[in-house]
């Protein structure tokens, strides 16, 4: 997965959990849990829609804050098939 389909993807699982989130001007460095106030139940479903889109798994004690981590995740892949 190339970075801006990995961007992409997160965005999507964002309007899906956070539908009135607003997008723009989202920087790499942007905590997403602080900036659309997730609580646990709201990652977990972003982290699992997440993990579909990729088709592996995503363990949920990855570092997955900032958008430039979860972005680097998806782009890396990993060796856990969903």
């Amino acid at each position: 997965m190339t970075p801006d389909e990995a961007r992409t993807l997160l965005e999507q699982s964002l309007r899906v959990v956070v539908p009135d989130a607003d997008l723009t001007g989202l920087g790499g460095e942007t905590d997403i849990r602080e900036r659309f106030e997730l609580d646990s139940l709201d990652f977990v479903e972003i982290v699992e829609r997440l993990s579909q889109g990729a088709g592996f798994r995503i363990e949920e004690d990855e570092d997955l804050r900032t958008i430039d981590a979860i972005v680097g995740l998806l782009s890396r892949g990993t060796p856990h098939p969903v």
